[in-house]
């Protein structure tokens, strides 16, 4: 027989707290919304999170996603917000300077074809633009601008037209590479 002075009992390790596994969690989250994580490796990971007992676990789990300083977040976050006003700034500087394209009369009823071919209503010589390149048009009031399967593609405000946008006095438009400021007749 044994006596109980031989058997060795070891502390049983710390649990882990709620806030341990919820910072755990949210680097795991941050982790894949910045894209460092795959969906798949982060649903592993998230179950192994849940499944960890010591805090060694945990930081196993999170070591290759080292998150940045409040201080560091600050300056990206800031560099981010100059940046972003530069881009605005150079933009709204660049849109003064556009040439400017007149929209039809609002008794016109046929549509104006923009592109490289001669019979265009609106030709434009530029080898970015395609011989049949967009198509503006009335519609209940509004004016709408259709991309008509260019290479090249047309914006209105730099976002590409998939197949037809509203646009109104004012818009940048661009078709190729050549760029208008919508103004009124």
């Amino acid at each position: 027989m044994t006596s109980s002075s031989e058997f060795h009992t070891y502390p049983a390790p710390a649990r882990l707290s709620d806030a341990e596994r919820d910072r755990a969690l949210r680097a795991l989250r941050d982790g894949v919304a910045e894209g460092r994580l795959s969906h798949d490796t982060f649903v592993l990971r998230m179950e192994l999170a849940f499944a960890a007992r010591t805090p060694g676990e945990l930081a196993a789990l999170t070591a290759d996603l080292h998150t940045e300083s409040r201080w560091s977040r600050a300056l990206f976050g800031t560099v981010e917000a100059v940046s972003g006003f530069t881009v605005r700034l150079r933009r709204a500087w660049q849109a003064e300077r556009l040439p400017k394209l007149l929209l039809p009369g609002p008794d016109n009823a046929h549509p104006l074809r923009i592109g490289r071919d001669p019979a265009s209503g609106l030709r434009l010589s530029h080898e970015t633009v395609s011989r049949v390149h967009a198509e503006l048009s009335r519609q209940g009031g509004l004016w709408v601008l259709r991309d008509l399967g260019s290479t090249n593609g047309t914006s209105v405000n730099g976002r590409r037209v998939i197949s037809a946008a509203v646009v109104q006095v004012g818009d940048q438009v661009s078709f190729g590479r050549m760029a208008f400021r919508l103004a009124a007749n």
